[in-house]
This record gives structure tokens, sequence and C-alpha cells, in this order.
């Protein structure tokens, strides 16, 4: 079925099967600012526009894993409550994970008409843990190495060449190491998935004992490969200095990446590389409390949120974030300047091969830790 086919039923089915009555639907975000406004401003006139009588209600609750954080703590002082006042909770990957093995969140996906439309390992997998059929990606971000072609023109395709590049380039590349923004952390973690012989179960868990004591050689490259970078202030800080042309490549992540291009804030001529093995990135979850007062819109809500249309318009248009959903059923929605500016110099392909999984939790803290003690001192 084609997309506007896809959504044409969608719309017509979900009116059908819901009720037109006074209702209000709760949905509560971690995340920026902008994931609340894209909510209300976006989703919910067209969901309120399919539902007459029904009220669609967003609260935020702070940017990163902290937001998440705070959903749980409100969701968890409602346990022993009937109904809770959640119906649709956006959430990172941490807490998704926790949530589900704590029996908080129902699993819908099977329920919903876009669930078949995301097949990534993500959208089954979070941190290690198994969340298969309790999410929905709202997008999916990705970390990649942002260059300047004027001063390197065949740029490093693994973290191994790039390893040999810095020792020729000194001081040309630059990220900021595990502060002031994950899109250096995450170029760590790919340090790891590299160079460490782990890479499997760093992403995917079970814990080993004795796993930070075997990254030694690893970090101790990692220590060395930081004598000849410069350490930035935080991702914006590593696209300001290759702007300034004070270095020529550096971690980025690409919604952020493409959004400054777009803006004039950044040389539209820079590229980008995923290099091998891969690096990581992550989704967004749209998950359904097990309390929620209003299960069946907040399905209806999730299918809106996820449909082709919606995705095409509302997360790659507006903010230059790679689908939720596989690119194969977003692709006849764009135009095709839409789809070379997302995906001109990182495939569909390269992504589903190179785009790897943020570390099971236990190895995300472990590396940081191992950082700070090895690396950075």
């Amino acid at each position: 079925m084609r997309p506007a086919a896809f959504l044409a039923a969608l719309l017509t089915a979900t009116a059908l099967s819901l009720p037109a009555s006074a209702q209000t639907l709760n949905v509560v975000t971690a995340g920026d600012t902008n994931m609340v406004d894209y909510i209300n401003d976006f989703l919910a006139p067209r969901f309120e526009e399919m539902h007459p009588g029904v009220t669609v209600r967003a609260l935020g609750t702070g940017p990163g894993d902290g937001g998440s954080q705070a959903i749980y703590e409100k969701l968890a002082a409602q346990r022993d409550s009937d109904v809770w006042d959640t119906d649709v909770a956006v959430i990172h990957q941490r807490m998704a994970g926790q949530m589900v093995a704590e029996g908080m969140l129902d699993s819908y996906r099977d329920e919903i008409a876009t669930g078949d439309l995301v097949t990534r390992e993500n959208a089954d997998i979070a941190l290690g843990v198994d969340v298969s059929g309790y999410v929905m990606p709202m997008f999916q971000s990705q970390i990649a190495i942002a260059y300047n072609p004027d001063l390197v023109q065949n740029p490093p395709q693994s973290y191994e060449e790039l390893a040999e590049w810095v020792k020729e380039n000194p001081g040309q590349f630059g990220y900021n190491g595990i502060t002031g923004g994950m899109s250096g952390v995450g170029f760590v973690f790919g340090w790891l998935y590299s160079f460490s012989g782990m890479s499997d179960e760093i992403r995917n868990g079970p814990w080993t004992d004795g796993a930070v004591e075997s990254w030694q050689p690893a970090l101790a490259s990692l220590r060395e490969f930081n004598q000849n970078v410069t350490l930035t202030p935080g991702n914006a800080g590593t696209l300001d200095a290759m702007n300034r042309g004070e270095i020529a490549m550096g971690p980025v992540w690409m919604d952020m990446y493409y959004t400054w291009i777009a803006d004039g804030r950044l040389n539209p001529n820079f590229k980008l590389v995923l290099l091998e093995p891969g690096m990581p990135g992550q989704p967004m979850y749209y998950a359904l409390p097990k309390g929620a007062a209003q299960p069946e819109l907040a399905k209806a809500f999730i299918e809106l949120a996820t449909s082709p249309e919606v995705q095409a318009e509302g997360i790659v248009g507006k903010f230059n974030w790679f689908p939720g959903i596989d690119a194969e059923h977003v692709q006849p929605v764009l135009s095709e300047e839409e789809w070379q500016r997302l995906y001109a110099d990182v495939s569909p392909e390269i992504l589903a091969e190179r785009g790897l999984s943020m570390p099971q939790a236990q190895y995300f803290q472990a590396i940081l830790e191992a950082y700070e003690r090895h690396v950075a001192n």
C-alpha cells in the first residue's frame, strides 16, 4: 500500500473506532523544548482534527537521560493506582529497558498499523534489554564524522585509518572527549567497539567481569590518540571549530549538522563519513504506560506519529532527524531534494550496517569511568 493510501486508511479506521467525546490525551516527553513544541504544534492539531473532542496535552521533563528518569519517577509513584496520568511516554533507550523490565509499560506495537514498518535492531533491543513490542522509535539520531573536503581529500573510512591520519595531521581532528555533549561520548564508544574486541558484548551484554582490564590496550591507544587532537567544549564547539578552520574533522550528531547547514550556520560544502566498523546512535521511543487512562487513543496517536507522511513532514522535514520507521517507507513521501539532503553522504545501507546502538547500560557507565581514569588523567 502506498504511503498516502496507508495514512488515509489509518485515519478512517482510527476515527471510526474511537468515541467522539471530550477526552484528554496526556503525552509526557523527555528531550529539549523542541520535543514539546513538536507535539503541541505539529502532532496535536492533526490528531485533534481526526478525533473531535480530544485534546492533546504535552508535558516536557527535560533533556537527556534525566528527562526519562523524571518520567520513570512520575510513573513509579503511581504504581498502586488503577489509572495513571500519562497516556504516551517519549523516552530514551536506557529508561525504556528498565521500565519494561519492571513491568511499567504495555506491549502494543503488534496492535498498531505502523508496527511492521520498523525492523532496526534498536526497535527490539535497548542497551541490551529486550523491548520488542513495547516501543516504537519516534526518530533515529546518529553520530558520524564531519569533515572539510577542502582540507581532507581522502577522509579515513575506519577508526584504524583515523588513528593513522591523526598522527600525520596533529590538531586537525577535534572532539569533546566525554564532557559537553554526546557526540564525543559516542566517538569514544565507537573506539571501544573498534579496538576492544568486545563490540557485541558491549552493545548487547551480558556484563563480563574483567572487561575493563581487557580494554587497557584500547584505552592506552586512545590516550595516545588524544595527544594529537584538539579538544572542543561540546557538540556545538566541534562544529564551530570546523567552521572557523581550526580543525578539519570531528564527530557530530547528523541532525544537528544538517540543521546548522539549513540555517546557514555551517559551510554547506562539508561532508560526512560513518567510520567502520560503526558508530553509535540512538532513537527516542514512544511507549504506552501500563496504567494509561486512554490506551486506545494512545495507540492511535502513535500510529499517526509513526506514519510515513508524518515521519516525512515532521521528523525529516522539521528536524532533520532520520525517520523512526524504515527509510524505504518514507522515501516515496520525500522529494528527491529532501532524500538527498539526508542520505547523500551516508546511505540507508551504510546507516543500517554501521549505525550501531549505544552500549548496554553497565558497559555505558564503565566506559565513561575507564576514560576518566585511564585516558583523561
